[in-house]
């Protein structure tokens, strides 16, 4: 049986897909019902668009693929922390459970006091959030890539 692990290590191949073209690696999929229904990559460099984060990539691919807004059972694996643009177009979506490799504190990033639950928190959204499932892995991607 697939699981999380499995999945994301299919986040981690978008991210290394993204990093060669020149993006900061992060990948993210959508999975439903088992299958895999959106694949993403950060493409803001190489795309020359601020919104095109690995999540809302993965997010309009499963639209596509699906011929609707409406994401509800699916989970989204995500190498790193969605911000919070990406975490409300997952809550927007309907996306059920959100599985994150690393987080920004991970990274030594500066976000003051911002996480995901804080956020949902605030807006009283529901989301069931996993964390560190292959952190290792992608801090090290991470950590890796320089612009």
């Amino acid at each position: 049986m697939k699981d999380d692990t499995y999945f994301m290590g299919l986040a981690i191949e978008e991210a290394r897909k993204g990093m060669a073209a020149g993006n900061m690696p992060v990948g993210s999929v959508i999975v439903k019902d088992g299958t895999v229904v959106g694949r993403g990559h950060n493409t803001v460099i190489s795309g020359h668009d601020v919104t095109a984060h690995a999540e809302t990539e993965a997010l309009r691919d499963a639209c596509r693929k699906l011929n609707t807004e409406d994401l509800t059972g699916a989970t989204c694996y995500t190498g790193v922390e969605p911000c919070p643009m990406c975490l409300w177009a997952i809550v927007l979506s309907g996306v059920s459970r959100l599985v994150i490799a690393a987080r920004h504190v991970d990274l030594g990033a500066t976000h003051g006091s911002y996480a995901v639950e804080r956020l949902l928190e605030m807006t009283g959204r529901k989301l069931e959030v996993v964390s560190g499932v292959r952190r290792d892995e992608s801090l090290k991607l991470r950590r890796g890539w320089s612009r």
